[in-house]
């Protein structure tokens, strides 16, 4: 998405959560037609409507008919995109909506699913065999794992890593819906905030001047609080459900747990380790696309731009698919192809490997990638209006925003505000010095807050396709979000009082 953005005058007073609210539920264009200072946006707030209407969709579709929903998920996205682009031709012609939508398809969504699916190629090789404990301790384990894996492999690659083991693990259980909303808490979102290579907020922060290991040293309290205090509650959780557990087993309401053959009790044997291999060459690719961005191989100095193959000009403005984006997901193709073909099936068939769950991301989102544009407009053009200036005011802000809409362009957004704010102190960045206690503010909501709904963050909806594929009965998308109300809310609220009042 474009990084230009309004520069109107942040005021103070109470209106900060207006346009928070506003863009998450489609508030009528006068709640913001009045504000002072408030930079041009061609699209009005109740062009946020398709978006809205995806939503419900996913909240509301599997409710009232999930045989139906299941069969026409092509057919409600391809709607409300097509509800989008049609008011969006009357406001800013058929060549601007036409740009709009290719720059998010070439910008933002081919590389999100280029990854995604490589991910799910690469750690869908991957399978843990033998007789794996599911007590809470050991649960828990694996969940703090997971949450540490998440800043080093991507929240994505952990949660598809660690989401086969855990199902595998309790699959003698009746009770394990706690299990994966915690793995989507943990490993999903707020394991990822230690390292830019987490989460993509974090990767965007980097690329813009954040340090590398800044993140790491002063989110790392945020993170161990939040991590800990969730832990114990899931361990708490998973301790009743387990003892219940075991006296339907002493009753004989469920079998005794099977015992594994082919595996000696109490070993475990991992398959598709060279698919470890094409995980770091992965990684690495990430990494490398991002310190290499601004070479003179892949950038325009002069203009200021990346260089890359052209796909459309209007006014001037040319749309260009960057060079170094098609290097890096050539290149990440040609790790999830040799995944695919040096990797024994019978491993992904170990592994109930399907492509139901990634079809089913790359549909949905393609509608929220396309019915998003209005809201991000909308965000970059107005989030000085926000009000926001204390580092509790950017956490919720910044976070409530991410929960709905992607968090990577909202943290661009925070950040390049609190790089207005004239700190004469804190982190350089090139969108200006940045106070450090609001730079782990914006961090910390962008990444945290992505837990709070099933959207917030792409691992969340496919760790909830997984699950459900393996015959978890997940919660709705409201259902979701009351655990996430009950459990995450009160825990931000405890990570607001001890660091960002």
């Amino acid at each position: 998405m474009s990084n230009k953005r309004g520069r109107g005058a942040v005021n103070t007073g109470r209106g900060w959560p207006l346009l928070a609210l506003a863009v998450m539920v489609g508030a009528p264009a006068t709640a913001l037609a009045s504000a002072p200072g408030a930079a041009e946006c061609p699209y009005p707030v109740w062009s946020v409507i398709p978006f809205v209407g995806m939503l419900l969709s996913i909240a509301l579709g599997p409710l009232l008919n999930a045989h139906w929903w299941e069969h026409n998920i092509g057919k409600v996205s391809f709607f409300w995109a097509m509800l989008f682009a049609l008011p969006a031709v009357a406001l800013i012609g058929a060549g601007e909506t036409l740009y709009e939508l290719l720059h998010i398809t070439i910008i933002d969504y081919i590389p999100f699913l280029v990854l995604l699916e490589a991910l799910f190629i690469i750690v869908g090789g991957i399978a843990i065999d033998g007789v794996l404990p599911h007590t809470p301790f050991s649960n828990t384990l694996l969940l703090l794992t997971g949450a540490v894996l998440a800043s080093f492999v991507g929240t994505t690659g952990a949660t598809i890593l660690m989401i086969r083991p855990l199902i595998k693990a309790n699959r003698e259980r009746r009770n394990i819906v706690h299990t994966m909303i915690f793995l989507i808490f943990l490993v999903s979102n707020i394991g990822g905030a230690l390292t830019p290579v987490g989460d993509p907020p974090l990767f965007i922060g980097y690329l813009h001047g954040v340090p590398f290991f800044w993140t790491t040293l002063h989110v790392i309290f945020p993170w161990l609080t939040s991590v800990a205090v969730l832990l114990t509650i899931y361990y708490f959780i998973d301790y009743y459900y387990y003892q219940r557990y075991l006296k339907d087993v002493a009753s004989g309401v469920l079998p005794p747990p099977a015992v594994e053959t082919g595996v000696p009790r109490g070993k475990i044997r991992i398959s598709g380790v060279l698919n470890l291999l094409f995980l770091a060459g992965t990684l690495g690719a990430i990494v490398l696309s991002g310190m290499y961005a601004t070479h003179p191989a892949f950038f325009d100095e002069a203009a200021k731009s990346a260089k890359g193959v052209t796909v459309m000009s209007l006014h001037g403005h040319a749309l260009v698919m960057p060079y170094i984006n098609i290097v890096r997901d050539g290149f990440i193709l040609l790790m999830a192809v040799l995944s695919w073909v040096l990797t024994a099936q019978s491993v992904r068939v170990a592994n109930n490997f399907t492509w139901g769950p990634m079809n089913e991301v790359a549909i949905l989102f393609a509608g929220i990638f396309a019915t998003i544009i209005p809201a991000l407009k909308l965000l970059q053009a107005r989030g000085g209006e926000l009000g926001v200036t204390s580092p509790a005011q950017f956490f919720w802000t910044a976070g409530a925003l991410s929960s709905f809409l992607d968090n990577t362009p909202t943290y661009l957004a925070f950040l390049s505000l609190a790089g207005q704010m004239g700190s004469q102190t804190g982190v350089m960045t090139d969108l200006g010095q940045v106070n450090e206690r609001i730079l782990m503010a914006i961090s910390c909501g962008a990444v945290f807050m992505g837990a709070n709904t099933y959207i917030g963050n792409a691992p969340n909806f496919m760790a909830k396709a997984i699950a459900e594929e393996n015959g978890i009965k997940m919660p709705s998308f409201f259902g979701y979000m009351g655990w996430s109300v009950a459990i995450l809310i009160p825990v931000f609220i405890l990570v607001t009082f001890l660091f960002f009042r």
